[in-house]
C-alpha cells in the first residue's frame, strides 16, 4: 500500500480529557488509502524524529482523518498545540491493521487507555454487531465512549477505581463475556498485561485474536529496524517490526 508524505489542515480539535487531544484533519489521498488499525507519523514542529499516531477515524466521503493522542512529551505537546486551520506534517498511512471480517461477523474490540482510539474505526466495520469493552483509571479518563455507542455497539465500560462502569480491569469483563457468547474475532489494543491476558483467553477459547503493539518508531516504515519485537512464524521465532509488519500482529505470533 502506498503512503503519502504533505502537509494537510486541520479541521478540528478537541480536548477529550486532561491531556488527551483529538485531531481532525483533511487529507483525502491519506483517508481514501487509510484502513482500521494503521497509524500516521506526525512531524511536531520543531523535532526531527515523527511521533506514531493511532488513527482513531477515517471519513473517506469527507477526506479526513481522525487521530486522539496523549502527550507524553514535548513533542506531542507541540502536535496538541496546533489548531484548526494550521498544517500538520504527516506520513501515513503506515503499518498493517486489523483484519475486517464480513459486517455480520460477531467481533469484540479490547483496549485500555489511549489503546482505546484504533478501536473505533474497527468496531464502526461491524456496527451493532461489535461489542467493545474499554477501560481507564477512572471517570475522568474516559474517552470515546458516545462515539463506539454512535457507531451501533455496545459497549462496556470498566474503571480501575470505580467511578464509571464496571468496577475492574477490561481482561475480567471479557472473561465474563466469553462464558456467555464466542465472537469470531477478538481486536486489542492497551498496556502489554493486558494484551497478554487477553490472548491467552483467546488461544483457550480457540477464538482467533489480533493485537496492536506498540513500541519506539524512528522511521516508520521498517528501514530503521528499530522497533523489533519477537514473534514466531511458522514454528521459526525471529523479529518482526512493529512499524511495518504491525502494529497489528495474529495475538498467536507474539513472544511475549
Amino acid at each position: 500500500m502506498a503512503y503519502i508524505q504533505d502537509v494537510f489542515p486541520i479541521v478540528q480539535k478537541k480536548n477529550l480529557a486532561k491531556n488527551i487531544f483529538d485531531l481532525t484533519i483533511s487529507c483525502p489521498q491519506v483517508a481514501a488509502e487509510a484502513a482500521p488499525g494503521q497509524f500516521v507519523h506526525v512531524k511536531a514542529p520543531g523535532f526531527q524524529l515523527r511521533r506514531p499516531i493511532s488513527i482513531c477515524g477515517i471519513d473517506r466521503e469527507k477526506g479526513t482523518i481522525r487521530i486522539v493522542f496523549e502527550i507524553r512529551g514535548e513533542g506531542t505537546e507541540k502536535i496538541a498545540a496546533l489548531n484548526p486551520g494550521e498544517l500538520i506534517d504527516i506520513l501515513g498511512p503506515l503499518g498493517h491493521g486489523y483484519t475486517i471480517l464480513s459486517p455480520d461477523a460477531k467481533v469484540v474490540v479490547i483496549g485500555g487507555g489511549i489503546g482505546v482510539p484504533p478501536l473505533l474505526q474497527t468496531a464502526a466495520a461491524y456496527g451493532k454487531n461489535a461489542t467493545a469493552i474499554i477501560g481507564f483509571r477512572n471517570a475522568a479518563a474516559v474517552i470515546l465512549k458516545e462515539d463506539f455507542e454512535k457507531n451501533g455497539a455496545r459497549v462496556i465500560l470498566c474503571t480501575d477505581d470505580g467511578t464509571a462502569g464496571v468496577h475492574g480491569f477490561v481482561t475480567t469483563a471479557l472473561e465474563k463475556l466469553l462464558e456467555e457468547e464466542k465472537p469470531d474475532l477478538i481486536c486489542a489494543c492497551g498496556p502489554t498485561p493486558m494484551l497478554k491476558g487477553v490472548a491467552a483467553m483467546a488461544e483457550d477459547k480457540g477464538i482467533a485474536c489480533e493485537i496492536s503493539l506498540e513500541e519506539r518508531m524512528a522511521c516508520g516504515v521498517g528501514a530503521c529496524l528499530g522497533c523489533a519485537c519477537k514473534t514466531v512464524k511458522n514454528g521459526v521465532e525471529g523479529y518482526s517490526h512493529v512499524c511495518k509488519d504491525g502494529p497489528v500482529f495474529d495475538s498467536k505470533e507474539v513472544r511475549f
